[in-house]
């Protein structure tokens, strides 16, 4: 198996300023250890695509909670993305290639695919690390609102995402302000990465983890 493009792409594109890194390139080239010949601008393209269908059915009057309903619809009702629940660990959904093309995945890589969308709107959004569980909410001073990307673009409130937390430990979570801090760029990519390599050694395949 060739790692050689992949491996030089990502570290080319992670090795220049967060905000410069395009997140949906990098998540390309990581996908390209599995897929070496995957033509990263098709991709790059379906998303360009996706980003003027959903302009042309925003409203002038962009509010934050009227572009996420829009997001909501056209990725979700229109397009049919959903999260995995029945394989929730199968590798493919850490590949941004398999999500775009499957329409489903975990949580992390459906929302690298609402923030490629969103950040076309030039709609900024960002990446929450929350445990267990990778949530995104706009760019934009007290919104106070979540989207789960894995949910349907539920959107959630703190208190939601308190109990959402509880549901996932099986007991009572206080949250805690740094369980909602936006993550960089490279931190996605490391968390993307570290979610592949966790369930490669869990199928014990060494050579890919």
């Amino acid at each position: 198996m060739d790692f050689t493009s992949g491996r030089q792409g990502f570290y080319t594109e992670i090795n220049q300023p967060d905000d410069q890194i395009h997140l949906a390139k990098a998540a390309l080239y990581i996908a390209q250890e599995e897929y070496p010949d995957l033509a990263i601008d098709d991709y790059l393209n379906a998303l360009d695509v996706m980003a003027s269908e959903v302009e042309e059915r925003l409203p002038k009057e962009r509010y934050p909670l009227r572009v996420i309903k829009t997001l909501n619809q056209y990725l979700y009702d229109d397009l049919g993305y959903s999260g995995n629940r029945s394989d929730y660990y199968d590798p493919g959904n850490s590949f941004l290639n398999q999500v775009i093309d499957r329409r489903t995945g975990i949580p992390i890589t459906l929302s690298v695919v609402y923030l490629e969308v969103a950040r076309r709107l030039d709609f900024p959004m960002v990446g929450i690390g929350m445990p267990g569980h990778f949530l995104i909410r706009p760019q934009f001073e007290q919104v106070g609102i979540f989207v789960d990307s894995f949910d349907g673009g539920e959107i959630l409130f703190e208190q939601d995402c308190e109990e959402r937390l509880t549901q996932i430990y099986g007991h009572p979570v206080t949250l805690q302000p740094r369980f909602l801090a936006p993550v960089s760029n490279r931190q996605l990519l490391a968390r993307m990465l570290m979610n592949l390599k966790l369930i490669y050694l869990n199928r014990q395949d060494l050579p890919r983890a």
